[in-house]
């Protein structure tokens, strides 16, 4: 488990290992969202990135007849 210190200006440098297993880079942005008593960081992407990472996935849904 890595830690990181909190600095004067509440600033926190986010582990090498953390960072590279994430792909965070540099000037990169992260949403910060408090979540039952901890702090998550989670990456911002461009929504370009995302292109097919659902590629594969059964889009065939069996509909109620009410729906159709």
């Amino acid at each position: 488990m890595e830690q990181a210190t909190i600095s004067p200006k509440y600033q926190v440098v986010i582990p090498k290992k953390v960072r590279e297993k994430a792909g965070i880079k540099p000037g990169q942005k992260v949403q910060v969202i408090p979540y039952m008593g901890r702090i998550e960081l989670i990456p911002v992407r461009k929504i370009q990135e995302g292109r097919g990472f659902l590629k594969g996935i059964e889009t065939n849904i069996e509909r109620e007849p009410d729906r159709i």
